[in-house]
């Protein structure tokens, strides 16, 4: 029976996830900011079959508050064998170029609220010599696009970051797993134009999940598509990239 830790569990992604793990029995300590959302989270994902479900409502952006969420999922599960970290917003890009103090509220929530989440988790998971600490980044993270390098940039900093933390924790028995996914259908993206062709469901990309942490990949591009994908855009000479519009 698995014990599973998520940071952002109404999230749409980390919500199919949990689902899937619930039908295995998995026992869940679930965070996220809003708790009327979190306790309607905890009763499906009970309906589905999960074992104990323990609630914890906390805003990521509080960094002094993850301590004591920390201590108080360490009381409720003992052991951590999965952290999923997919806490996060899509900030409209037109208006942090207008404004600093937005454009910094928001790279602190994708970027440095994760940073010292990660940190926190990885030496819990260090101290128990094992588990998994999986962590939703973006393909919005291989490169900085004119329509949205703000939101891309904190994903690359929090990728950076995952590049040298998984290399220390490989050392100690965990795992990192760096998940990018590509354009999936959440609230988040509603309304945006995006090619149909390139939008997944969050149950598809759910699946791709739970089987990149049973594999123990280090990098996961999902749908697998964009591996291809993100190859091509990396591969844009930058004398060409500054001048397409993406």
């Amino acid at each position: 029976m698995k014990q599973i830790l998520i940071i952002g569990a109404t999230s749409a992604i980390a919500n199919a996830c949990a689902r899937l793990w619930a039908s295995q029995g998995a026992v869940f300590f679930l965070v996220a900011r809003n708790a009327e959302k979190l306790a309607q989270t905890a009763a499906d994902l009970s309906s589905r079959g999960a074992g104990t479900v323990h609630t914890y409502a906390m805003d990521v952006t509080h960094l002094e508050a993850h301590v004591a969420m920390l201590s108080a999922c360490q009381e409720a599960l003992g052991r951590i064998d999965i952290a999923l970290v997919a806490h996060g917003t899509l900030p409209d890009q037109a208006a942090c170029e207008q404004d600093a103090a937005l454009a910094l509220r928001e790279f602190n929530l994708n970027a440095t609220a994760t940073v010292g989440l990660l940190t926190q988790l990885a030496n819990q998971l260090e101290s128990q010599r094992g588990g998994t600490l999986a962590v939703i980044t973006s393909v919005a993270g291989d490169r900085g696009r004119p329509s949205n390098y703000l939101y891309g940039s904190a994903k690359a900093a929090v990728s950076a970051f995952c590049e040298g933390l998984r290399a220390r924790l490989f050392k100690v028995g965990v795992h990192l797993i760096d998940i990018r996914p590509g354009f999936v259908a959440t609230p988040m993206t509603q309304g945006l134009p995006l090619p149909a062709l390139l939008v997944a469901q969050p149950e598809v990309v759910a699946k791709g999940i739970l089987a990149g942490i049973e594999r123990q990949t280090n990098v996961l591009y999902t749908p697998a598509f964009w591996t291809v994908i993100m190859w091509v855009v990396r591969s844009i000479p930058s004398v060409v990239f500054k001048r397409m519009s993406l």
